[in-house]
């Protein structure tokens, strides 16, 4: 008996729950192409709709090492300054920051840490966005009317101090397209 249930236990932490999902399920996605302030390509997004919240994928290389915050930001344009992407993802006009009284807004995520060769690999999940719907849909859609960006900042991101939790300048940015 000891045997059996040691030989289902491995069998079932041997199967890919990432294939079994996909078998399974439909999922919305979109993509984002992430260029620094040059409009060089430094990296991509992957944004996949799940049935309690949003997977973001983040792979980026050529960036400054050590913690930046990250956030999605309210319109889908990354112009040469970033600033056409204009704030945080927030409908709501929460606080920003995971760890203020009354945040976080729609748009904060936890910090993003690049390693000291200027490549990172990250995961995130968040709750308050969805992939797509309108405008006005709750939780607010990435894929709304003016679309959505992802934006690296150049500082880590503190949690709570406004409007930004101290994340500085903008130095990358991923406008996030249907796939």
């Amino acid at each position: 008996m000891k045997a059996l249930l040691v030989a289902a236990t491995v069998f079932a932490l041997t199967v890919s729950p990432p294939a079994a999902f996909a078998s399974k399920t439909t999922t919305t996605t979109a993509t984002a192409e992430i260029v620094n302030v040059a409009g060089d390509v430094v990296g991509k997004a992957l944004f996949e709709q799940t049935p309690t919240g949003v997977l973001i994928f983040v792979e980026a290389r050529d960036l400054p090492s050590g913690p930046h915050g990250i956030h999605l930001h309210a319109v889908g344009s990354c112009t040469p300054d970033f600033k056409a992407a204009a704030g945080h993802v927030n409908p709501h006009k929460a606080a920003h920051g995971l760890r203020h009284p009354d945040g976080p807004d729609s748009g904060d995520l936890p910090n993003l840490y690049v390693a000291a060769d200027g490549t990172v690999q990250a995961e995130f999940f968040t709750t308050r966005v969805s992939v797509r719907g309108r405008a006005g849909s709750n939780p607010p859609a990435l894929l709304d009317e003016n679309g959505s960006a992802i934006m690296i900042h150049d500082m880590p991101d503190d949690h709570v101090s406004q409007p930004i939790g101290g994340a500085g300048g903008r130095i990358a940015c991923g406008v996030i397209k249907k796939t």
